[in-house]
Parts: C-alpha cells; structure tokens; sequence
C-alpha cells in the first residue's frame, strides 16, 4: 500500500473578530469563518495509530484561535499568519491551505461572505 497524499483539516470554524480596512470593522467587529486542511505524510500514524505521529486538531485550533483575536486590515494578512503559526509550531506540517471569509461583507451587496484562499507550502 502506498499513500500518496495525507491531510487533516477542520472546516467552519467560527470566530467573532475585528478585522478590515474600515474602522467601523475594527470597532465593532464581526464573524469570521475559517476551514483549514493541513497536509503531511500520514504514514507513521497510518501503522503506529498513535497521536504523536499526526497532526494535533485541538493545536491547529488554538493556532487559528490566537491569530483570529489579533486585529488586522486585510485577510490576506490574517490567513498569512495562521499558515506561518502551524508551519512554525508543526514541524511535520507541509502544507496549509486556509479559506478565510468575512460573513456579511460592508461592500453593499447582498452576498453571503466574502475572503481570501491561500496555498502555503513549507
């Protein structure tokens, strides 16, 4: 048997923040969603079934969580900073890619979210 491509990833993950370039959004804020999936090679943990040869959920949440409370002007930068903070905190970690949205977006239209995507390798 060969894996060819491993991951985890947690979608939807809800946060109020104070992000955005105007500074009404930086004052009184708003919701955020944020799915992630983290690639490394599975294979260890595939065999071993043991957590210490995977990627912790309950980390990579509180990796976002911390980042999400730090305000920012763009999302870009925000999404940035998430990738950096596992790759730095999971040396197992490959790849990160994160969907960032701002739900209900101040830019007078009638849409749901609107946000950024970002592909990081290490």
């Amino acid at each position: 048997m060969e894996i060819v491509g491993s991951s985890v990833f947690i979608k939807n993950m809800k946060f109020y923040a104070r992000h955005g370039v105007m500074p009404q959004e930086r004052v009184t804020g708003g919701e955020f969603t944020v799915s992630l999936r983290v690639g490394f090679r599975a294979g260890r943990a595939v065999e071993s079934d043991d957590v210490a040869d995977t990627l912790n959920y309950a980390e990579i949440y509180e990796t976002v969580k911390r980042e999400m409370q730090q305000p920012s002007a763009l999302l870009e930068h925000v999404a940035g900073r998430i990738g950096k903070s596992i790759l730095c905190a999971m040396p197992n970690a490959e790849t990160v890619d994160i969907t960032l949205s701002k739900t209900n977006p101040p830019m007078g239209a009638d849409a749901g979210c609107a946000g950024i995507e970002l592909c990081i390798r290490r």
